[in-house]
């Protein structure tokens, strides 16, 4: 037996092994753009390359996504960051008096 155990572990032949957690990984959020009939689609463009580090050809597609089937991913997130972003889309579009929805839901 080890020396470096205290004295009760080495007469009882037990020692102590200390648990691991389970980690798991946090849940992920879809980040969504919902389609409406009013904001440019030059703007929804600006909007994903600015808050979603887009480049113009990605953004330009998810647009056109967006504009085609009412709704589009924009990317996937842990629930603050996509909470985050929900919430900066939302405010950029009303502060330009445009009525883009920005959403979430799990991934």
């Amino acid at each position: 037996m080890s020396d470096d155990l205290p004295s009760e572990e080495r007469e009882s032949g037990l020692t102590v092994q200390e648990a691991k957690p389970k980690l798991r990984r946090p849940p992920l959020f879809k980040v969504l753009l919902l389609n409406d009939d009013y904001t440019p689609m030059e703007f929804v463009v600006q909007v994903l390359e600015t808050f979603f580090a887009m480049n113009r050809e990605k953004a330009t597609q998810i647009m056109l996504h967006v504009h085609t089937r009412g709704r589009g991913v924009c990317g996937v997130y842990t629930k603050d960051i996509a909470e985050t972003k929900v919430s900066e889309v939302n405010d950029f579009a009303r502060s330009h008096q445009h009525p883009l929805m920005c959403t979430m839901e799990e991934a």
